[in-house]
């Protein structure tokens, strides 16, 4: 897999992530995305618990944008994506983004930080995974 290829992620709409409405609530979005840069992470060959352990290190989110632009609805098919736009020493930079089907719903910047399981201050984000998102 390119590491800094588009890494898309199905999400089904239930009943929980609307409000009464039967409309995605703002902040199921959240979860949509996080939900799809763990997967994104697995496909690039760690979990978060193997990078705990592996590297002592996990990944925060320090700020994150969104822009709504149309609504998600109770039991639509939604793809999420995840992609790298920037590496730093001890930061990553993603763009994140909502479809269904053709149709653009929601964008993301979400910029997290790695940092010490123990301490949690920044550290240099590990080599091996480093390497794949520069390329």
């Amino acid at each position: 897999m390119n590491e800094r290829a588009i890494f898309n992620w199905p999400v089904r709409v239930y009943f929980q992530d609307t409000d009464a409405g039967g409309v995605v609530y703002h902040a199921s979005y959240v979860n949509f995305m996080e939900r799809a840069r763990t997967e994104w992470l697995r496909a690039c060959g760690y979990s978060n618990a193997g990078l705990m352990k592996e590297f002592g290190v996990m990944f925060v989110v320090r700020t994150m944008k969104l822009d709504y632009l149309k609504p998600a609805e109770l039991d639509d098919m939604l793809n999420v994506t995840a992609q790298v736009m920037d590496i730093g020493r001890s930061r990553l930079t993603l763009q994140q983004s909502v479809h269904r089907h053709d149709e653009l719903l929601t964008t993301g910047e979400v910029h997290l930080v790695c940092v010490s399981r123990q301490t949690f201050k920044p550290v240099r984000v590990p080599d091996a995974l480093s390497s794949k998102w520069k390329n």
